[in-house]
């Protein structure tokens, strides 16, 4: 057999050694970006498997922060599918407990001496804070019975003689008597208190516009009462009548 030309015999030993390198890369050590996929793909599962153990201990408000993670860092991964199937749900639920409770929060019970007596209260202060912040008391006496009314450390209320507030208990109109307390307090008093209470429960938020003595200006105050529990607030013995 005649010997290639020594021209010949370079060009085989370049095309051998290109398909060898080829060879090599191609079943060898992977380039930075299958290395990037291959690191992503770790993380997506490490992180899917926590977002399991969340949802197995309904965990909701780690569960979803982890899940919209997954979703953002990995959103073409089979992790980031399967997150996406439970998401939707967690999210929804852990919403509606943390409104739950930052709802039951703006609520304060207290049962404490008070003019000779026991009161029980369940006290909320008005979401709209203009120059002066207003409560809404309910309260339970041992001697002087059940009572509701509104309540300011600083001005009092226009209130001549009973008074009609425009209440609005979730935006529906329903009118209801107050009158001034005759000891000269910073309050209002709400003449049907029963009454009042039971449309505070059905309630989630009530508006009551009414005038402060300090320059007789109006305010509309706003009270998210959907959190109340009326088991929270105490019943006491009576020793009197309401006075």
């Amino acid at each position: 057999m005649t010997p290639a030309p020594p021209r010949s015999r370079f060009a085989l030993a370049a095309v051998a050694a290109a398909l060898i390198l080829a060879g090599c890369s191609q079943g060898g050590a992977p380039d930075a970006a299958q290395q990037k996929a291959q690191v992503q793909a770790t993380e997506a599962a490490r992180d899917l498997n926590t977002y399991r153990q969340l949802l197995r201990i309904h965990n909701d408000q780690m569960a979803a922060s982890m899940g919209e993670d997954i979703v953002q860092r990995y959103p073409d991964s089979a992790a980031a599918k399967e997150v996406q199937q439970t998401l939707p749900e967690v999210e929804k639920r852990w919403k509606e407990k943390s409104e739950k409770e930052r709802l039951a929060a703006l609520w304060q019970y207290q049962v404490a001496p008070m003019a000779g007596g026991t009161q029980s209260t369940a006290a909320i202060y008005d979401s709209q804070p203009a120059d002066v912040r207003v409560q809404l008391v309910l309260r339970r006496h041992s001697s002087w019975g059940q009572s509701a009314f509104l309540y300011s450390d600083a001005h009092g209320f226009v209130c001549r003689g009973d008074c009609t507030i425009e209440a609005k208990f979730d935006d529906k109109l329903h009118p209801i008597k107050a009158y001034a307390p005759p000891t000269g307090e910073p309050a209002l008093m709400i003449g049907d208190e029963k009454g009042f209470i039971a449309l505070l429960e059905r309630a989630k938020k009530i508006s009551l516009p009414v005038t402060m003595q300090d320059g007789e200006k109006k305010v509309d105050l706003v009270y998210e009462v959907g959190g109340f529990v009326p088991d929270h607030w105490q019943p006491l013995p009576k020793q009197g009548g309401k006075k």
